[in-house]
């Protein structure tokens, strides 16, 4: 990888997710540290475990059933009906949602572990078990459809998947949002879990939340705040009278950081600047350089835009509605090469003042922690396609709360 363009690797003060060292000793006898981001050694350099390997031969011979049709990799630790990383994740996920086995989340979920979504971290395998068993009751038909998993990692390390599925059901059961509406929904999640052992210990789950209750038939602003008022304590960090974001001391500003032109083993640096050039130094005409120029943008709230025109609109909304915020990526990991283009997840976060004009009302100057999760499909050193989910609901209840 050029070493010259290359960012420093730093977290924004503003991440949601705080660094959490838990050490354990590994097979080799080394030290693994939970939480630790991957490197570039840890990505699969081709797609022969993927998901789209996953779907050939037909829905029969993956399905209810342990496919025999997949290429293998080691699973120290994991059941051995799993074949490899992208079996497991999809067939559990199956298992629990469209079998409705929920008990399986004991059997796949560690006792501690971690689930950060729009409303913050939920804790331990029991409230998962409850959430999920809440959501089938509202939606007593919900399907999750596999869109893709983006995976790296391995034994020592632990697993990274990233999960994108297509959620449909309809709403014939009670929810936290009120009661039966009897109307369809169809949104898009992505789960990122961290795995080891046949446990998942690590997850962030960016749900359409927003897209969710709209589809609903409720009005997505006065749902925000009567679910912040039933949280006094809120579930974010307290608010700091729109507390300025660290960017830079003085009058310094960000430095211009040159794009790569080719993607090839430099995605990591491809991401970092990208990142640090759109949203930091607001130089909206690098998304030229980052994105094909009829790029496909599907996002939070059925959001879709095409070409890059309507997504630089986009961004720009997001940065005019919070003037000071500051993004940084907390975890990045991918798969592929050059010849055949790259899968990338990207999980970010940042903090910025509710304080300019846009479809979120007028401004409350309130400050607001925003994550999300990207996926990307980088081919010929452009981003085609992209994905994103962020927590717009969350983002909505800690600027209209009335706390």
């Amino acid at each position: 990888m050029t070493q010259k363009n290359k960012l420093p690797e730093v977290s924004s003060t503003a991440s949601v997710t705080p660094t959490v060292r838990s050490e354990a000793k590994n097979a080799k006898g080394g030290t693994h540290i939970r939480f630790s981001p991957l490197k570039d050694e840890h990505m699969p350099t081709d797609f022969s475990i993927s998901l789209e390997e996953y779907r050939r031969g037909g829905t029969k011979e993956f399905l209810g059933k342990e496919p025999d049709h997949l290429a293998t990799h080691s699973m120290r630790g994991f059941e051995g009906k799993y074949k490899n990383i992208v079996d497991y994740i999809v067939r559990i996920t199956h298992q629990i949602w469209e079998e409705k086995d929920i008990g399986c989340i004991y059997d796949t979920y560690s006792h501690d572990c971690r689930v950060w979504d729009d409303v913050g971290l939920q804790y331990g395998r029991d409230k998962i078990v409850a959430d999920t068993v809440h959501t089938n009751n509202a939606f007593p038909d919900v399907r999750l459809v596999a869109d893709e998993v983006i995976w790296a990692g391995n034994d020592d390390v632990s697993f990274h998947t990233s999960h994108r599925t297509m959620i449909m059901g309809t709403n014939t059961g009670y929810s936290r949002f009120g009661p039966p509406t009897n109307r369809p929904l169809r949104l898009f999640c992505i789960a990122n879990c961290v795995a080891r052992d046949n446990e998942i210990y690590d997850e962030h789950v960016a749900y359409d939340t927003a897209a969710l209750i709209q589809q609903m038939g409720f009005d997505v602003g006065e749902m925000a705040r009567r679910i912040a008022s039933q949280r006094p304590q809120g579930p974010f960090a307290p608010n700091f009278a729109a507390s300025e974001p660290k960017r830079l001391g003085g009058q310094a500003f960000p430095e211009r950081q040159p794009i790569p032109d080719v993607v090839d083993g430099n995605v990591r640096e491809f991401v970092h600047v990208a990142f640090e050039s759109i949203w930091n130094r607001r130089n909206f005409g690098a998304m030229d350089q980052v994105y094909a120029p009829d790029v496909v943008f599907e996002g939070s709230t059925s959001r879709v835009y095409r070409g890059v025109g309507q997504l630089r609109s986009h961004v720009m909304s997001m940065v005019a509605m919070f003037p000071n915020i500051r993004v940084a990526v907390d975890d990045i990991y991918w798969m592929g090469n050059a010849k055949d283009g790259y899968l990338v997840s990207v999980r970010w976060g940042g903090v910025g003042a509710h304080r300019g004009n846009g479809p979120y009302g007028e401004p409350t100057g309130k400050e607001a922690h925003i994550w999300g999760i990207t996926q990307w499909h980088i081919h010929n050193n452009k981003v085609q396609k992209e994905w994103t989910v962020f927590n717009e609901f969350g983002i909505l209840m800690q600027i209209l709360s009335d706390t």
